[in-house]
């Protein structure tokens, strides 16, 4: 999984109007939890880009006043009306002991069903896993070259390595619908 660097300093004072004035300053206040203590720090706004505006997935190393972390976005917090970025939580990641976090799914190949009419139908774009940090990959590939009309792929069809899926093993993630113009199978002879 790719990473991204991220420098933030110690916050001394903990509270609203001290968080409304940092944000001001073009500082988002952020928690570091999960480890031995909670970290409050202070980050610029724009280091965020990256790592939160961007449909993949990565993890973040932390330098909070020359102290290495490594972590990953637990949680973000966006101001209802602007969508201006307000807080962020973030999860340590310690070695050996696994996390839980969405990656993208891709798709490549090309259906059968699509090119005779049918209409491709993404129901999930991402899938929560759970795992070692080292064994979570940056995205799940899905081949669609075997999917007809009215063929899908569900969660317990998708192969995964070191990893666990956490979502229901039932659901359906790609689809291939039927639509007014499909073309008809040629009749085998």
């Amino acid at each position: 999984m790719k990473s991204v660097s991220i420098s933030g300093s110690q916050r001394e004072n903990v509270g609203k109007r001290d968080a409304k004035e940092k944000r001001n300053e073009g500082l988002i206040p952020c928690v570091l939890y999960g480890g031995k203590v909670q970290q409050h720090f202070l980050v610029d706004v724009k280091q965020f880009t990256k790592l939160l505006y961007t449909p993949e997935t990565f993890f973040a190393e932390l330098n909070i006043d020359g102290n290495q972390y490594k972590a990953i976005v637990q949680e973000t917090q966006f101001h209802p009306v602007t969508e201006a970025l307000l807080h962020v939580d973030f999860l340590e990641v310690i070695d050996g002991k696994p996390i839980t976090i969405e990656i993208p799914m891709l798709v490549t190949g090309n259906s059968p069903g699509v090119m005779r009419g049918g209409k491709l139908s993404m129901r999930v774009r991402k899938l929560k896993v759970n795992g070692l940090l080292e064994h979570i990959p940056e995205n799940i590939t899905l081949d669609i070259s075997g999917l007809d009309i009215l063929d899908s792929i569900e969660i317990k069809d998708i192969p995964v390595g070191n990893i666990t899926i956490v979502d229901n093993p039932n659901t359906v993630v790609i689809t291939v619908l039927s639509s007014r113009n499909v073309e008809d199978a040629p009749a085998a002879e």
